[in-house]
């Protein structure tokens, strides 16, 4: 019994150290300045949309024709040295090899409002929407001392971005 609890408060003691080492700042995976963020929505292609290049002459009988791509969208809000944030919107495709950003973009709608955010959150959080698209909602202060209020950012099944104040 006595090795038993040894063994028990050996685990314990050399548990925090392990998690210690994961979580040590040489190894960030997010870095601290990205104070909100959400993977929301989903995006495809079709098969129009993709470019295929064909020498003169014909294509490469041995070649595969490329498959659509398809993936998801982030919105994260990043700190800056004066406390104001930039909103970022990320297309992310889901290769074989994992997650691949496909586009990044800065939402400069936000950065003229030199906004304070608060939380960024998405329509719902059930899983996979029915229909191609984002809506997730930015809760924003454009002074510090005032209320938030939210902001909307919609991309329609064409990919068209918009972003307007929240109406309740």
């Amino acid at each position: 019994m006595q090795l038993r609890t040894a063994l028990l408060a050996a685990m314990l003691v050399t548990g925090p150290a392990d998690l210690a080492k994961a979580a040590s700042p040489a190894n960030t995976i997010l870095p601290p300045a990205v104070i909100f963020a959400t993977s929301t929505g989903y995006w495809e292609e079709s098969r129009a949309d993709i470019a295929i290049e064909r020498a003169p002459g014909g294509g490469d009988p041995g070649k595969a024709e490329p498959q659509p791509r398809r993936g998801y969208y982030k919105l994260f809000a990043v700190r800056q040295p004066d406390r104001t944030s930039k909103i970022y919107l990320q297309q992310i495709a889901q290769a074989e090899s994992g997650p691949e950003i496909v586009s990044s973009v800065e939402l400069h709608e936000f950065t003229r409002l030199k906004p304070y955010v608060t939380d960024i959150r998405p329509e719902g959080s059930t899983g996979m929407a029915q229909q191609p698209g984002l809506f997730a909602t930015v809760y924003l202060k454009t002074d510090p001392n005032a209320e938030a209020e939210g902001w909307t950012v919609l991309i329609d099944e064409l990919g068209e971005i918009k972003i307007e104040k929240s109406t309740n």
